[in-house]
């Protein structure tokens, strides 16, 4: 799950080199485009004889993904990586806190929104935060929530990384005719844009889902969720090293405030679970 992480960010870290030659649009198109195609051979979904409800799952999914690289992508456009992550994470946060059955949860909550005060008053070294970047990273934090709960669905109607798989195709699809309008094809077809981009598909996709499927299988649901906690972490480190983003004391503090907050609310509401459990036993 950690390599998962590491994955993830670093491949973000990656695709802001992207930007100058592709946009935001054309980076997530890229991204898709060679996610799909991987996932697409190695799982090979199934077409035929899927239910009217198996593709509006998948539809869904393909929408909520669509959607949350969009907004995050144009974040990093004007946010540091670090940042964007953080606020981004705010999403599976304000969804655990709400399924919760636990008080503490929302204690938690109100710990996360002290974070994401103090990172609205800070700023990189050279100037302040874009409001416009941190608003696409709070509707890239409510797009997560929405690929949480299209991702249970999926489940249920799809194996495996099936599900995913047509999921990211849709979304290569769907990205494809604004990404052509969008980006110049003579920046576009260098070879050294399109290696960047194909590392940015396998690392920010191909190896993340696959780790986490893995980790899924392997490790209890708790401890994947906060291992899934330490995104914001890792994502300021990435952009620290590979990106040389800087940010203010208090940035770091927030990140922490946040981290701590996803974790306590992770914890929160398995134990209400587990609490719920044991009265429909006892009772």
């Amino acid at each position: 799950m950690v390599v998962a992480a590491i994955s993830q960010e670093v491949g973000a870290a990656f695709a802001v080199g992207l930007f100058a030659a592709l946009g935001a649009i054309g980076a997530v198109f890229v991204r898709f485009l060679v996610a799909g195609v991987l996932l697409c051979v190695a799982v090979r979904p199934r077409l035929r004889g899927l239910s009217g409800r198996a593709w509006l799952s998948a539809g869904a999914l393909g929408a909520t993904l669509t959607v949350m690289n969009l907004c995050f992508y144009n974040s990093l456009t004007r946010i540091p990586l670090g940042v964007g992550v953080t606020v981004e994470s705010l999403g599976p946060l304000a969804l655990s806190v709400v399924v919760s059955r636990r008080r503490t949860a929302w204690l938690w909550a109100l710990l996360a929104l002290m974070g994401v005060a103090l990172l609205s008053l800070t700023g990189l070294r050279v100037g302040h935060l874009d409001p416009v970047g941190l608003a696409f990273a709070a509707a890239a934090a409510a797009s997560w929530a929405a690929y949480i709960l299209a991702t249970a669905r999926a489940g249920a109607d799809f194996p495996n990384l099936e599900g995913l798989a047509l999921a990211t195709a849709i979304g290569a699809i769907v990205t494809a005719p604004f990404a052509a309008v969008a980006v110049d094809p003579d920046s576009a077809l260098r070879w050294q844009v399109l290696g960047l981009g194909a590392i940015v598909g396998v690392m920010s996709s191909v190896i993340p889902y696959s780790m986490e499927l893995i980790s899924l299988r392997r490790l209890p649901p708790e401890t994947f969720a906060i291992l899934t906690c330490l995104s914001p972490v890792v994502a300021a480190v990435a952009g620290w090293l590979i990106l040389g983003q800087h940010l203010a004391a208090t940035g770091y503090v927030a990140i922490a405030l946040v981290t701590v907050a996803s974790i306590g609310a992770v914890r929160a509401a398995r134990e209400g679970l587990v609490q719920s459990d044991t009265r429909l036993i006892t009772g």
